[in-house]
């Protein structure tokens, strides 16, 4: 069954999109940026709150070192050029979540500079430039009630480390920047630097937006959706957004700059208010804070600490362990999943194996007790010996499957709980034998066809012999045993 083709906007069109992205990835450090109030998602509203964060006349603000450790490991990663001397500024605007009437950013002097990140798109390998990363603080979240002439204002938020990645206008298409943002948060996985939990707003992105005629050098106005917290979701603004461009020009009208916003339930967007420009923020130095300076011993201790990234790590499991490129990409993309195949192939260094019982049984128990991997509290030495049981022949691949839940529920050896559940594989010609012949004297019309050379049949057989016994028996044994008698 074949999937269904995404509408693209752009096929058999006169125009070709230019899009630029801003994405916010909330930092999971253990405090906020510039106060020592909790990162936490999830508290009751205005609990995790103090004077800096308030925005209280008088309250100082102090950086928090851990943030820009960690936003330094994400500029080395997307390889930006780090300046050794970064400052902070105020951008200042109006909003009822930004109780200091502005927001401690970065402007001309950010922590990085250029850069690139490289993803897989159709098979393809791709990257997209970018313009620069810098760190801030978050806002606070407006909560507006429908029906009700009120908002609700919780600056728990407020304050929280932000780390805002800002492409060129390098994107051409909905799937191209939904590919560059599925790694991109793959990459802030692997770092560690954040959950980039989309639902809870660890990770954002602003969408800029504009068409231009096809083969033209030129940018044209643009549009900005905000706020955009779903893959699925930028892809269809996205589409929305060039179609509705592309109406506007073939009608003869002129795209206006601003701030749009998506409505999911309506799969349009809609226009918020004019977009502003940089001059409109006033930026200037954030007096209350110093600059901050690194120097290349710090940088190098960063960036030798940096872990594998996920296109290096597809691209080993395909090249150097032969995995095929279907399940090498969705171990990449479960990082738990990764990290546990890395630790298993150290200690048996079957690939394919290891891969089939991880996305398969393991995945399967994982998700059944909704949680990952790493919650299972499975030693990767304890799972080994149980893929190379079934390697080896000890238990069948069937009967497998019924060893993992018993050992995630105890700390038996693997041999231990095969034994005790009676699940050993017949290993014993000539027991396999006698239950093979009688099968086949069982079943005399399947055995004919057989002979007259109806394949399938063989599988009707070995599927009797392996009900006889309990799925005790080796299916690949059982064939060729009854492939031997019958052409005997």
């Amino acid at each position: 069954m074949c999937a269904e083709k995404k509408f693209d906007p752009l096929e058999n069109s006169a125009y070709e999109a230019v899009v630029g992205l801003e994405v916010h990835v909330q930092l999971n450090t253990s405090t906020k940026m510039f106060c020592r109030c909790e990162n936490r998602f999830g508290a009751e509203p205005n609990t995790n709150v103090c004077p800096v964060c308030l925005g209280w006349p008088g309250a100082l603000p102090y950086a928090n070192r851990e943030a820009i450790e960690q936003s330094l490991r994400a500029v080395l990663a997307c390889g930006c050029e780090v300046g050794e001397f970064s400052k902070f500024d105020r951008k200042n605007y109006y909003y009822p979540d930004l109780p200091k009437g502005y927001q401690i950013s970065q402007y001309d002097q950010p922590l990085g500079l250029g850069g690139q990140v490289d993803f897989f798109l159709d098979g393809e390998k791709a990257g997209v430039q970018l313009t620069r990363i810098h760190l801030e603080e978050d806002a606070g979240k407006n909560t507006h009630v429908a029906g009700r002439p009120v908002s609700f204002v919780d600056l728990n938020r407020a304050g929280t480390p932000l780390l805002e990645i800002v492409t060129e206008p390098d994107i051409s298409s909905a799937a191209e920047a939904g590919a560059f943002l599925r790694n991109l948060r793959l990459i802030m996985l692997y770092l560690g630097v954040s959950d980039c939990n989309m639902e809870e707003g660890s990770l954002r992105c602003d969408v800029n937006i504009s068409i231009r005629p096809k083969g033209a050098q030129h940018l044209e106005t643009r549009a900005e959706i905000k706020n955009l917290n779903s893959f699925n979701f930028i892809e269809k603004a996205l589409h929305y957004e060039i179609s509705r461009q592309i109406d506007l020009k073939e009608r003869g009208e002129e795209v206006v700059q601003e701030t749009r916003l998506y409505d999911p339930e309506r799969d349009e967007t809609r226009s918020m208010r004019g977009k502003e420009a940089e001059h409109d923020y006033r930026y200037f130095p954030e007096p209350d804070l110093t600059p901050v300076t690194f120097t290349r011993e710090q940088l190098e201790d960063i960036r030798s600490g940096l872990p594998e990234l996920p296109v290096a790590r597809l691209q080993r499991y395909t090249s150097e362990l032969g995995l095929e490129d279907y399940p090498a990409g969705l171990l990449v993309r479960d990082h738990e999943a990764a990290i546990f195949f890395d630790a298993c192939i150290e200690l048996y260094p079957k690939a394919r194996s290891v891969a089939n019982w991880i996305l398969n049984s393991l995945k399967e128990e994982a998700n059944s007790r909704k949680t990952g991997i790493s919650s299972l509290g499975l030693e990767p030495g304890r799972f080994v010996d149980l893929v190379k049981a079934v390697d080896a022949g000890v238990v069948s691949s069937q009967k497998g499957r019924d060893v993992l839940k018993p050992m995630l529920e105890s700390d038996k050896p693997v041999v231990e709980i095969i034994s005790e559940l009676g699940l050993e594989q017949i290993s014993d010609d000539s027991e396999l034998r006698e239950q093979v012949e009688k099968v086949l004297s069982e079943h005399p019309g399947p055995v004919e066809d057989v002979r007259a050379g109806k394949k399938n049949s063989v599988n009707f057989l070995v599927g009797q012999v392996m009900k006889e016994t309990r799925g005790k028996a080796n299916p690949g044994k059982v064939a060729e045993m009854i492939g031997e008698i019958l052409s005997a």
